[in-house]
């Protein structure tokens, strides 16, 4: 783990802006700030991913969800369309936000700049770090939010949504999802599909 000041500093700032999240969730027994707890777990994930992360791809993990309840989904329009357009301002919000904490603790623009290129995650075929945030990112979603989304859907649109997040996912990510703390009926589910999309990836090779 980078002990250089400017990143213990880039941390604290990036998790005193998440602590102002006004939503709370439960995770693992501990109830939180909901982004300040996803900050801790998607550092968590990204040290096990990754061996080890480049301190960009630390720094982008921190803050991959930066100040997120800032721009709600109701912004948006209501559908499809509408959510894959917030889903990328997001992402650029997120990307902007940690480069001015960045800039404000003294880093270099080029460093700033990969920071930022691993949160927007435009590239997932030809960049690994983004590839790894990603998977991140899915994983905390099946970890927090699926009990969540389960109980709003019924069997076949839970599993829609479960495989569109998968088919985001690398397959070392996808095996990870089979050893999340969710309930079994969830994880049967999604074994099943991550060995669908083995399969089918099989036969594609």
């Amino acid at each position: 783990m980078p002990t250089d000041s400017r990143f213990e500093r880039a941390i604290a700032a990036i998790d005193r802006a998440n602590a102002e999240d006004p939503n709370e969730i439960e995770v693992r027994g501990e109830v939180r700030s909901k982004e300040l707890a996803h900050a801790d777990l998607a550092s968590e994930w990204i040290e096990i991913l990754c061996n080890p992360p480049t301190e960009a791809l630390r720094l982008a993990a921190r803050a991959h969800h930066l100040r997120r309840w800032s721009l709600p989904r109701s912004d948006y329009p209501e559908g499809r369309k509408g959510y894959l357009v917030w889903r990328q301002a997001l992402k650029q919000r997120h990307a902007d936000e940690a480069s001015e904490i960045l800039r404000s603790c003294g880093y270099d623009e080029k460093t700033i700049a990969r920071v930022a290129a691993i949160i927007v995650r435009k590239n997932l075929a030809g960049d690994p770090e983004a590839q790894a945030l990603e998977d991140v990112a899915c994983l905390i979603f099946f970890e927090t939010q699926l009990d969540d989304i389960a109980a709003r859907l019924d069997p076949d649109k839970l599993r829609d949504v479960a495989l569109k997040s998968l088919r985001l996912m690398s397959p070392e990510g996808r095996q990870r999802v089979l050893s999340l703390p969710i309930a079994q009926a969830y994880l049967a589910v999604l074994r099943e599909l991550v060995d669908e999309l083995a399969e089918s990836r099989g036969r594609a090779d």
